[in-house]
């Protein structure tokens, strides 16, 4: 799995490519963490190239989600191929990670 950043003012881009799952999701989890404890306080994270995301990688969201919202941050996911969109549908993680449509949307609504 590669993780892609790019910085606009107080929002960082992640853009992981790949699976996130149990080999992956250290290395998911501890770029997460490092950009949540950045000057960053917006996140959001394209999943428009992940494929699949295990039970580790959505705990690794929640750690992040918890540590943005203690430091008065912001997480936002977007860009879901089906497979992770019916992951986050069966698992409701909706309810724990804002979740947008689309890239735009989120850039728009977190701006």
């Amino acid at each position: 799995m590669e993780i892609s950043e790019q910085r606009e003012g107080n929002l960082i881009v992640l853009s992981p490519v790949g699976r996130v799952n149990n080999d992956t999701s250290r290395a998911f989890q501890t770029k997460l963490l490092s950009c949540v404890g950045s000057t960053a306080t917006k996140i959001l994270i394209d999943f428009s190239g992940v494929e699949y995301i295990s039970a580790a990688g959505l705990r690794a969201l929640m750690m992040a989600s918890k540590q943005s919202k203690a430091t008065n941050g912001r997480l936002a996911i977007a860009g879901r191929t089906p497979m992770v969109k019916e992951i986050f549908t069966i698992s409701r993680f909706s309810l724990v990670v804002q979740v947008f449509d689309t890239i735009t949307e989120a850039i728009t609504a977190m701006s």
